[in-house]
Formats: C-alpha cells, structure tokens, sequence
C-alpha cells in the first residue's frame, strides 16, 4: 500500500448530511479527500457538486469487512491516507419494548461495528507502512445520555465513545490519534427524517443556545481535530451541541 503522493483524509458517509460538509470543509482547506458512501449514485452527486474526481470516491458497505478492505487499497493506491473521519451511520427512533431485534442489529452492526472495520483497517494500514494517523469519529449525544427512544441508536453511539478511548489508549504510541465528535440536534437529511415536530421542539426547549446546529459547524471540530494545531488532543468525546450534554435546570 506504500504511497508517496499527497496525503488525504478518508470520509464514510461523504456523500450527504455531515460527511459531505466534512469533505466541503476539507477542500476549503486544500486537504484532499476521498469519499465513500454507500450510494453511488449520491457518490456521483457529491462528486460534481465538490468538483471531485470520480476516482477519489468508491461505493462501499462499511459494515461489510471485505468492501471495507478493498475500499481502502483502492483509496491508499492513489493517496497516502492521514486521517479517516467516521460518518456513515443510520437512525431510527423506537421505544425499547417496541424494538425488534433485527432492528436493533442493523443499527448496531452500521454505526459501531462498521466503524470498528473502518477504524480497524486503518489502523493496520497505518501500523503495517509506519504512518501516522488520526481517527474522528462521528457519535452522537444521544451516546450520553438517555434519550427516549434511542435504544439502539444510543447504545451503539456509546460503544463508538468506547472504541474511541479505547483505540486511543491503544494506539496513541504509534503517533495515531483518535478522537470522537457527538453532535447535539444537527439539520441533517437524518435528523429531518427522524425528527418529529414535537421532537424539534423538545431539543429547542432543551439546547441552552436554542437551535438545532449546522453540519458546518460540526465539520469545523471536526477538521480541528485532523490538524496538527490538536496534536495533543488524543482520546477525546467532543459534544457540539449548544451546551445540551451539559446543561442544568432551564426553568
């Protein structure tokens, strides 16, 4: 996998809602980037959108280890790899004794153990060329706290916050940092999908700044975290939320 060539960071999840405002973030930064995503079709989208290559994207299952591992040679083929940013997930709000089992694995086998894979994989490209690396992953507050109806998808948020300390504890020696991201409400396709009006409503009465936040301003932490300027910043959970993980009484 040895290259030479330019680093990039790779993005899951790139083609919409957070993954694709980390990869516009990027660019603006004159990082260079590579995308996967489950869709190509929304992969095409996302690539003429940013003015990508449609050699710097590739369709793949992040919960599928094989599609993972050839993912990542074709992307290491064409770039040195310094960072991954964890996005791909998916959602759903359901009471605990209304949850189907299968439900609860999807959601469960997409957003921790895809994120186990693609974190995973990294890992040993990096320790195998004797690279550097940086992993942020993308969680969610919902990992810290109980919020009703996120059985599944908080539980599966708080075993990426594990993976995270964990892999930092782990990993740190070898110069690969990784850190995690929990966003709060985010106006994303997914939480527009999933949110009630009453929902929409209960995290504006709860988020102390008032408003649902933008996949930019997540993005923003998230670039923080790749630079060097938090090279010292290494087994971190990072809630963007408007101060809702750590908010008292409100009324």
């Amino acid at each position: 996998m040895n290259n030479t060539s330019q680093p990039a960071i790779l993005v899951t999840g790139g083609a919409s809602g957070i993954g694709f405002a980390v990869a516009r973030t990027l660019l603006a930064r004159d990082i260079t980037v590579f995308l996967l995503d489950l869709s190509a079709e929304k992969l095409t989208d996302a690539c003429r959108e940013l003015g990508l290559n449609s050699g710097d994207t590739q369709a793949c299952d992040i919960a599928n280890e094989a599609s993972v591992e050839a993912a990542v040679r074709t992307a290491a083929a064409r770039h040195t790899l310094s960072g991954v940013v964890n996005c791909a997930g998916i959602g759903m709000d359901c009471l605990t004794a209304d949850m189907e089992v299968d439900g609860f694995r999807k959601i469960i086998d997409v957003n921790l153990v895809g994120t186990f894979i693609v974190s995973r994989t990294m890992a040993r490209y990096w320790l195998n060329e004797g690279y550097p690396g940086r992993i942020v992953n993308i969680s969610s507050v919902s990992g810290m706290r109980g919020n009703k109806g996120r059985s599944a998808y908080g539980a599966a948020k708080a075993g990426q916050n594990a993976l995270t300390l964990v892999m930092a504890n782990e990993l740190g020696d070898a110069g690969i940092r990784v850190n995690a991201v929990a966003p709060g409400p985010i106006d994303t396709p997914l939480a527009q999908a999933m949110h009630t009006p009453e929902v929409r409503e209960q995290w504006h009465s709860r988020v102390p700044m008032k408003r649902y936040g933008t996949p930019n301003e997540v993005a923003s932490a998230v670039a923080f975290l790749l630079s060097d300027e938090s090279g010292y910043i290494n087994g971190q959970v990072l809630a963007v939320d408007g101060g809702f993980a750590t908010a008292g009484l409100f009324k």
